[in-house]
């Protein structure tokens, strides 16, 4: 092992397919369903419950906020 080389490296100079990692193709598919799938979610609105919460925690003062004394 060289400096250059993490400490936990021991796969020196195989191909990822034999140390079990996926190829470029693989990969690229994986990649590309994910984000398919993370769009859609995107797309979908925000449910009511969360709005709520959200508007509750924005009126709720700060710990910078001056308090009403």
């Amino acid at each position: 092992m060289n400096e250059d080389e993490p400490a936990g490296d021991l796969t020196g100079d195989r191909p990822a397919a034999t140390r079990g990692g996926l190829n470029d193709q693989t990969q690229q598919r994986i990649g590309h369903q994910l984000r398919a799938l993370y769009d859609s979610v995107l797309q979908q609105p925000v449910p009511d419950r969360f709005r709520d919460l959200i508007s509750r925690l924005d009126d709720m003062p700060g710990p910078n906020d001056p308090a009403d004394a």
